[in-house]
């Protein structure tokens, strides 16, 4: 089974910094992207930024996080990070981590999905 752990959530003062990362595992073959969404009580998931996980690197960025977020693939194979920055109140939310089009084997079988982690919280006090 494909399982998604993120971690790096904290409680931060406006204007600092934190590094978010979610680590993939499972007997995976591939995967087309990965990203993070935020959530808080009451308001739709967002996305935050996604990044492709092969061949040539592209990234997409929410407006409200550009410039002061940047999501790069770990060092580590199915690894994602979040480098966020210039946090302010409204970043406070729990970040998901998503992996899109998940190839991995059961048996001798491949399957593809999607899966989501349990979310990291971050807190940026004022």
């Amino acid at each position: 089974q494909v399982q998604l752990v993120e971690s790096g959530g904290d409680l931060i003062q406006a204007g600092g910094s934190l590094r978010l990362s979610c680590v993939a595992s499972g007997s995976i073959i591939g995967i087309n992207a990965m990203g993070w969404y935020r959530q808080t009580p009451g308001k739709p998931r967002e996305l935050v930024a996604t990044i492709t996980m092969s061949g040539g690197t592209r990234t997409t960025y929410v407006d409200s996080v550009k410039g002061r977020f940047t999501i790069s693939r770990g060092n580590a194979e199915n690894t994602v990070s979040l480098q966020m920055s210039d946090l302010k109140p409204e970043d406070t939310a729990t970040y998901l981590c998503n992996a899109n089009g998940v190839r991995y084997l059961r048996g001798d079988y491949l399957y593809t999905d999607d899966y989501w982690g349990q979310g990291t919280q971050v807190t940026v006090s004022s």
